[in-house]
Order: structure tokens, then C-alpha cells, then sequence
């Protein structure tokens, strides 16, 4: 079964202004431990707010945020149009979970940073601002080192967000999907053994 197929009635449709829906209908899936080589079906462009894909798997899709609160900062979110977290079948609820630690990993390795936050909102009341439902993985730089102790500590997706730089997202999107395909395929190696 597709996840467009598995959608539960009782559940909104995908609302053709959902940001997530357009990014989720506009970038296929590939496999991840293989993810495509050219350009073209990646392309940030191919929606008019451009998109850094980083996942797309039949069922689920993650990409860089826009306003990102540090660099490398991702929402993974179902592709079917889930307004909560509740809202999530139980097979998309087990993707999640494996893509989160899969993610982390590849966050982890591509920024060198080894602290990150995991945030997922339910409910405007929860701090959700786009009602798709969708987990954030932030890393979190060591801000002592860096010189910003006076900086205020930000959970929850919200505080200072700074817009994302288009070129090196590019980039960072594509080491990102490099490193995602060697930890699955460590993985695999590592259960043949």
C-alpha cells in the first residue's frame, strides 16, 4: 500500500496550501542508502519556496528548515498530510522512529556537533506553526566555545532564527544525503555478520 492509499478518512485531507504536502508531492521518493546522483530530482527550485531534501522515502520526507535556529537544522514529517503526532499510523510511527536515530547520526557526523535536540509540537497551543505534523532535530554547538554564553537557550522550535543560506544548504543537503546512505549501509553490513 502507498501512504496516499493508507489515508485514514477521519484524518484532514492534504490541503493544497500545507508547505509540507507541496514538498512531500513534488520530491519522489529514492532509496535512501542509494540517494540519487543527479541534480535534477533534487533540485531546490522545483517548488517556489526552495526545498534542501535530505530523506524521501515512500512514507516519510525531511528536509532543512527554512529559518533554521542552528545550521543543519531538519524537520522529518509523514508525506500523508498528519495534522498530530496522533494522527500517525502505526507503521509511519516506526519510520519515524528509525529515520529520528538515522538522521541523528547523519546530523551528527556532517556538523560535528554531538549534542542536538529532538522537538516535535502538537497543537498551535504547543508552539506547532505548520499543522503537518513534523519532528525538528536541531544541533546544539557548544555555545561556550564559540563565544555566545550570552545567548539565550531556545527549545521547542522557537527563538532567534536566522534565514538559510541557499548555497551552502546545497551543499550541506547533498553531505547530509551522503552520510545518511553510509550509515544504512553500515547498518546492513554490521546484520550480515
Amino acid at each position: 500500500m502507498t501512504p496516499t492509499s493508507q489515508f485514514d478518512a477521519g484524518v484532514e485531507p492534504p490541503e493544497s496550501q500545507c508547505p509540507f504536502c507541496i514538498i512531500a508531492t513534488e520530491y519522489p521518493p529514492y532509496d535512501p542508502a542509494k540517494p540519487p546522483q543527479d541534480d535534477t530530482s533534487l533540485d531546490p527550485n522545483r517548488i517556489p519556496t526552495p526545498a534542501y531534501v535530505v530523506l524521501s522515502t515512500p512514507t516519510l520526507i525531511a528536509f532543512l528548515d527554512i529559518l533554521p535556529l542552528s545550521r543543519g537544522h531538519l524537520l522529518l514529517c509523514p508525506r500523508a498530510h498528519r495534522p498530530k503526532l496522533t494522527d500517525a499510523s502505526p507503521d509511519e510511527s516506526a519510520e519515524l522512529g528509525r529515520y529520528l536515530r538515522v538522521l541523528s547520526n547523519a546530523l551528527a557526523r556532517t556538523t560535528g556537533v554531538e549534542d542536538w535536540n529532538v522537538v516535535q509540537n502538537n497543537g498551535a497551543a504547543a508552539a506547532q506553526v505548520v499543522m503537518h505534523m513534523h519532528f525538528h532535530l536541531i544541533p546544539r554547538p557548544e555555545i561556550r566555545a564559540s563565544g555566545r554564553f550570552s545567548e539565550s537557550f531556545t527549545m521547542f522550535g522557537r527563538g532567534r532564527r536566522e534565514e538559510l543560506d541557499e548555497e551552502d544548504a546545497e551543499h550541506f543537503a547533498k553531505e547530509l544525503r551522503e552520510n545518511v546512505a553510509d550509515i544504512l549501509r553500515e547498518e546492513n553490513h554490521k546484520s550480515k555478520l
